[in-house]
């Protein structure tokens, strides 16, 4: 028996694996059968039974894979498949050690978020979608000043309520306070954050809260600050649809989702102020790390009115 035969024996015999004992779905064992095929390709140009793969094989095929323009993350997916292979192998008492476990994939450049101009920004949340002064309107403004003036996130949002009560506190839920001219939020991993109101945004709450008894609900919707046309708490999807409309209304390139305000939101602050803990504990973020990556916006904006304005700069 040559080594593809005893190859494609032990893929199938991992793969029916798979299939019963796993129950992985029909689409995920294709992509597992073709990634182990890639496999035992690349160890059958190298001479190599699959039992007798190394580390210093796997790292040499993820080199020619990168090598190739495979994607940091197509890679990862490969290595994941390859070393569930290797593991069952284990299992089954055909190898000793799993050759792709400490074998990672080439990092991925991280990409940028996605942030509005400044001009944008004020443009989206200036516009007013209902032109009849109706209470979605009040509620929209409100909601996009929230997001683009606190650079909270949707679940933050949806999750506030009205007021300070025993009830939010229990229930881990945040609220606006009006008079101190912030609001409270309950972030990830259960942490509080109190973050400022804007003055457009307690304009635009207080016009909004004079209008949301036309639609205000009972039981937990009573206490929530952003409702739907059915009295219940806003869905972050309702808020998704809300932005979009809004947004191609308002006559921008590109859709706006809420990530792009809180984005916009940190870009704008760090543009102007150049305090990057500030803006760390204004999101809510753990690390500074998760930060930084709003330096790289702030470098690509200083980077494009350098473009725009030296002399030395314009291109012929």
């Amino acid at each position: 028996m040559n080594l593809s035969d005893t190859g494609r024996g032990l893929i199938e015999r991992y793969l029916e694996h798979a299939r019963t004992e796993r129950r992985l779905a029909a689409r995920t064992l294709t992509l597992y059968s073709l990634d182990l095929d890639k496999l035992a390709q690349f160890a059958a140009q190298a001479g190599v039974a699959l039992a007798a793969v190394q580390p210093h094989h796997v790292r040499g095929w993820v080199a020619r894979m990168h090598g190739a323009d495979r994607s940091g993350r197509g890679i990862a997916l490969i290595l994941s498949g390859w070393r569930g292979f290797y593991r069952w192998l284990g299992r089954e008492g055909l190898v000793t050690v799993n050759p792709v476990q400490d074998v990672r994939a080439p990092r991925q450049a991280r990409p940028l978020p996605k942030a509005l101009g400044v001009d944008e920004a004020v443009q989206l949340a200036e516009h007013v979608a209902e032109e009849d002064g109706s209470w979605l309107e009040a509620r929209d403004a409100a909601m996009v000043e929230l997001l683009y003036g606190s650079g909270l996130r949707v679940g933050e949002l949806v999750g506030l309520d009205v007021a300070e009560t025993d009830a939010a506190q229990r229930a881990g839920r945040g609220w606006i306070d009006l008079q101190a001219d912030e609001v409270q939020v309950l972030g990830k991993g259960g942490k509080r954050r109190a973050v400022p109101l804007g003055g457009k945004a307690v304009a635009a709450l207080h016009h909004w809260l004079t209008v949301r008894g036309q639609v205000a609900g009972m039981g937990d919707a009573a206490a929530a600050l952003f409702i739907g046309r059915r009295g219940t708490r806003l869905t972050p999807q309702s808020v998704w649809q809300r932005l979009k409309r809004r947004s191609q209304l308002a006559g921008l390139a590109t859709p706006v989702h809420p990530h792009m305000l809180r984005h916009s939101f940190a870009s704008h602050v760090l543009q102007s102020s150049s305090d990057l803990r500030a803006v760390q504990e204004l999101l809510g973020h753990a690390h500074i790390g998760t930060t930084q990556v709003y330096t790289r916006l702030d470098f690509q904006h200083l980077a494009k009115a350098y473009d725009a304005a030296h002399p030395r700069a314009r291109r012929r």
